[in-house]
């Protein structure tokens, strides 16, 4: 991908100096008292806060919009005078791949819109780099599969930025998800679950984040670069609607509120659930027909597993306001924490904790070990956004191979699966 073939294969600076310093020491070795470095790729938005998390020092940042840096550039400043892990010569690209061609950068940040997620984070796994990535951890299902082979060819340590898996209460259920995991794998609500998503069980999809049908074209500002925005994308006449904090409205760069928050919802639920290494077999809409350019709204997505484990979605007001969050042979579970077994708290304290999950960044990547929410269990709580993304295109129900990741005899849907790119974006 050109910007002189990416650098010259990402050296003018020499294949050996665009390794990363920390694997210099072997087997990505840092020593306890060397500070990682970090850059950030796009800081527009989500970005701006993550300049100083951890113990990562930022150097660099890029962003397509030099209004966007030069915010980020007064940002770091003042962080910088606050003692904060930031450059005070904060390094400004407008190109992501010379920010990821940099030697002095360990974690590459990916803060962007989602059809960007996946070029970046595989060309940083080429580069040496480690990499944090916002959700949805990427806008297609095959995109998915290629991040994953690149962070596992390349040995590299991915982050998806979504956490109730492991931390924060998780919603309207008035817990975090540890002793929902514990419930559900005691085996005490019995098997199959089904599990309801929707503003009943305390779940706000930002359902209305829709787009705009047919766009009147306008000029492009002169701080933006509009085409490298949308990169990968198909070309499309500039409208400030499409860009920048609204984009989430068009399918060609996200999926409306299912997919900006559908992750944070559905993660938590896969991992309970213990459906980390499986996708649904079936998803089924219920929907108004989608504009081909501009998301819509929904009324339900059901997905169903082999093993007849259902997730349900509810979106805006639609379905029963009285519906248990999770709901088994022998019980269900509501808002709050509530569960309708008898002395359930007494009997579940008989069972054993989940296992402990590795959610310290910095020291997966001291120590080479995969995060708690990697490219493994991250590829497959994307895949349940994006199969529900495709349903809802195509309008009808679909069945999935959960080991190839592709639909079944379907080619109308597996052309979503594996989008063309556009001109050198491969």
């Amino acid at each position: 991908m050109d910007r002189r073939n990416f650098l010259k294969a990402s050296g003018a600076l020499a294949a050996f100096t665009i390794v990363p310093r920390h694997v210099l020491g072997g087997n990505g070795y840092i020593a306890p008292s060397d500070q990682l470095t970090k850059g950030i790729i796009g800081v527009g938005g989500m970005g701006m806060g993550h300049f100083g998390y951890g113990n990562t020092r930022c150097i660099a940042v890029c962003d397509v919009d030099r209004n966007h840096l030069e915010e980020a550039r007064k940002y770091a400043g003042r962080l910088h005078e606050e003692g904060r892990n930031v450059d005070a010569d904060l390094k400004l690209y407008e190109d992501w791949r010379e920010l990821i061609a940099n030697p002095s950068i360990d974690v590459v940040h990916i803060a962007t819109p989602p059809h960007w997620h996946a070029l970046m984070a595989i060309e940083a796994a080429k580069a040496g780099k480690d990499i944090w990535c916002e959700k949805p951890m990427t806008r297609t299902i095959g995109e998915g599969k290629r991040v994953k082979e690149a962070v596992e060819r390349y040995k590299r340590v991915f982050r998806l930025n979504t956490w109730f898996r492991f931390t924060d209460n998780f919603y309207g259920l008035g817990t975090t998800v540890f002793p929902l995991k514990k419930l559900v794998q005691s085996g005490l609500l019995g098997w199959p679950l089904k599990v309801t998503i929707s503003k009943h069980t305390g779940f706000d999809w930002k359902f209305y984040w829709v787009g705009k049908e047919h766009l009147d074209p306008m000029p492009v500002p002169k701080e933006l670069n509009y085409n490298m925005w949308l990169g990968p994308a198909p070309y499309k006449p500039y409208n400030p609607h499409r860009v920048h904090q609204t984009f989430r409205g068009y399918w060609d760069y996200d999926g409306g509120g299912l997919t900006d928050m559908g992750q944070h919802y559905m993660d938590p639920v896969q991992y309970f659930l213990g459906k980390d290494n499986e996708s649904p077999v079936k998803v089924e809409v219920d929907a108004p027909q989608q504009h081909p350019d501009a998301v819509g709204t929904w009324r339900e997505i059901k997905y169903t597993y082999a093993d007849g484990c259902q997730i349900i979605l509810w979106g805006g007001d639609y379905g029963d306001p009285n519906a248990p969050y999770i709901s088994g042979p022998n019980g269900n579970v509501y808002n709050n924490f509530i569960c309708d077994i008898p002395d359930w708290r007494m009997k579940l304290a008989e069972f054993p904790d989940p296992l402990p999950q590795n959610t310290d960044f910095d020291e997966c990547i001291r120590t080479r070990q995969k995060f708690a929410l990697n490219e493994d269990n991250g590829n497959r709580s994307a895949t349940l956004v994006n199969m529900g993304a495709v349903a809802l295109q195509l309008n009808r129900t679909l069945h999935f191979d959960s080991d190839k990741m592709e639909f079944i005899n379907d080619d109308a849907a597996n052309a979503l699966v594996y989008q063309k790119e556009r001109e050198d974006w491969k």
